[in-house]
């Protein structure tokens, strides 16, 4: 699936940037971070991991605001980065974000196990590169 993919389904609309709604997104990034690492301390693995997950999503939703592009699933943001933004965020980021989809899946829908501190430690150290790299490209 491409972008072009992705429209055609609407899981993906164009829409005039806003800059206002990518602040937004950089603030809840932030804000999602800090819980997490407040989770991460009071040794809650899963609800750490879905606030870094989430800090991740609204880091990369600040991008698609910035462009003009509106989400209606995960997947496609992370189909977005991979092909719009490969040369400026590291491709292990953006297959981290796309993995940790999954995983936020498995936490929030299946029978999944407890994360272990090692993966919770792991996504909040990705959140947080995730976070100074999209803020770097939007020179924030």
């Amino acid at each position: 699936m491409n972008i072009n993919d992705c429209l055609k389904k609407r899981i993906l609309r164009k829409i005039v940037p806003d800059l206002e709604k990518s602040k937004s997104s950089i603030n809840i990034a932030v804000s999602k971070l800090d819980e997490a690492q407040k989770l991460f301390q009071s040794e809650f693995w899963n609800n750490a991991f879905l606030s870094a997950y989430t800090s991740i999503f609204h880091s990369a939703r600040a991008l698609l605001y910035h462009d003009g592009i509106q989400e209606k699933s995960h997947y496609a943001v992370f189909v977005y980065l991979k092909e719009k933004y490969s040369n400026l965020i590291p491709s292990s980021l953006i297959n981290s974000f796309y993995e940790y989809q999954k995983q936020r899946h498995k936490i929030l829908y299946g029978l999944e196990e407890m994360n272990s501190k090692e993966d919770s430690g792991e996504i909040i150290d990705d959140a947080e590169e995730f976070l100074n790299k999209i803020m770097e490209i939007l020179n924030l």
